[in-house]
């Protein structure tokens, strides 16, 4: 059997001040040490969350001996990538021992005599994996975006003399129960908060400062949280930088000669009573340089499956007529339209690969199209007037304020923002921070 390659080691750097008051803050003595909670909150790529799990590393190790602990992101797959793969490198740099049990319902890693639980908290049933236990402490990653109920549950199961619980995140709205009720009632409830920029991470150029910052239009709201590190709400339109300037995005088959399309997916919505299938041709140049919509499929008229079909199929073959297309994400939730699509493209011999969307956060894909807009790198071919519209009008619900609620009333066409997205989730997480 195959042993399994144990991580890289950790390649220390210096330090921020701001970064060594976050490792340090616990130590008896310290009047911060006093506190029951840390809150790290700031810019992205500002040296947090190293920090944040070093400190809670030496914390753990050094006051407490055979208790457990919570380890918790906004999924899994988000807490590994995160904290747990960055954990273990420090841990090898250290020459700390340490038994990494990566799956099952006690994913966990042992170090020492204390053992951490590994947990995601994306829906309000995850705080139900917590219950009966007893912890000395919890970090949440990402915790601005924990259901309340997971958060608290994590706060209760925290019963051990001298446990604390370490959170850090990114900002969002000025009513998220992190800031409500503890970045702004942090001397009531023992908080020791500390806001991060990117200037706190020593180890970034000002070449990537300057990238970062020019991922988001000045002024977005992502701008302001991302880059800025300000918990200010949504509201107005969603993509303003492209309503302002929709013709510098549309393009026409002459530009495709002159930027090669190296692949591309489509994205399928199916659509209900009061909403439209909708499919969406996404084309890819190398290196991720732009992401184009090449093609646009909308009916909002009612259609029985067999013509969903026959349409999807003339879809698929149009696009591979033309480009490398071996992909389709679907809409997850309709499992017998999907089974559907499979069956007749078998029968007709069109080879695609019918996938589930991903159906990540609806504000990260958001955020994510903002970015390539700000950037210069999204585009449009200018026959494709339901996306182009769509994108045009997309708001958030002032009704629903501070909540960052994309509005779908039956009369915007979310149809087409959701298979647009649907198209490129998959590489959403591999070209997010290339510069332009």
């Amino acid at each position: 059997m195959k042993a399994k390659r144990r991580p890289n080691k950790f390649k220390f750097k210096p330090f921020s001040k701001q970064q060594q008051r976050l490792i340090h803050w616990w130590r008896p003595g310290l009047v911060s040490s006093e506190n029951d909670f840390v809150i790290a909150d700031g810019s992205i790529r500002s040296g947090k969350t190293i920090a944040c799990i070093i400190g809670f590393l030496t914390w753990s190790q050094e006051m407490f001996e055979g208790d457990s602990f919570i380890l918790a992101g906004k999924t899994m797959g988000a807490l590994k990538k995160n904290v747990v793969r960055p954990m273990l490198q420090i841990l090898e740099a250290w020459g700390w021992s340490y038994t990494y049990i990566r799956s099952g319902t006690d994913a966990r890693i042992e170090i020492g005599s204390n053992v951490y639980y590994l947990y995601g908290a994306n829906t309000e049933a995850a705080q139900d994996a917590l219950q009966g236990l007893t912890a000395a402490g919890a970090y949440l990653d990402e915790a601005a975006l924990f259901p309340r109920s997971f958060i608290d549950q994590a706060i209760g199961r925290c019963s051990v003399d001298g446990w604390k619980v370490w959170m850090n995140c990114n900002p969002e709205g000025p009513h998220a129960y992190i800031k409500e009720e503890f970045i702004d009632k942090a001397t009531e409830k023992r908080v020791y908060r500390l806001h991060f920029v990117m200037d706190d991470n020593l180890t970034l150029s000002v070449d990537r400062k300057e990238a970062y910052r020019r991922a988001w239009s000045p002024g977005s709201v992502f701008y302001k949280r991302f880059i800025l590190g300000l918990w200010v709400a949504a509201d107005g339109l969603i993509y303003q930088q492209f309503a302002d300037n929709v013709k510098q995005y549309l393009v026409d088959p002459k530009w495709l000669e002159e930027n090669e399309i190296i692949y591309a997916t489509i994205g399928v919505d199916f659509g209900g009573t009061k909403s439209a299938h909708s499919f969406t041709l996404t084309g890819f140049t190398r290196g991720y340089k732009q992401v184009v919509v090449l093609d646009e499929y909308y009916c909002k008229k009612r259609i029985n499956p067999k013509q969903l079909q026959d349409d999807f199929i003339d879809f698929v073959r149009r696009a591979q007529s033309k480009y490398k297309v071996y992909e389709a994400y679907c809409d997850s939730a309709e499992q017998t339209l999907i089974a559907g699509l499979e069956m007749a493209c078998s029968q007709a011999h069109v080879g695609i690969d019918i996938k589930n969307a991903i159906k990540g956060s609806i504000n990260d894909r958001i955020a994510f199209y903002n970015s390539l807009i700000a950037q210069n790198r999204w585009k449009i071919m200018s026959h494709c007037k339901h996306i182009i519209e769509a994108f045009e009008n997309a708001c958030y619900d002032d009704k629903k304020k501070n909540m960052d609620v994309r509005l779908d009333d039956g009369l915007m066409n979310v149809d087409s923002l959701d298979s647009t997205e649907y198209s490129t989730e998959s590489v959403q997480g591999d070209i997010l921070y290339l510069a332009a």
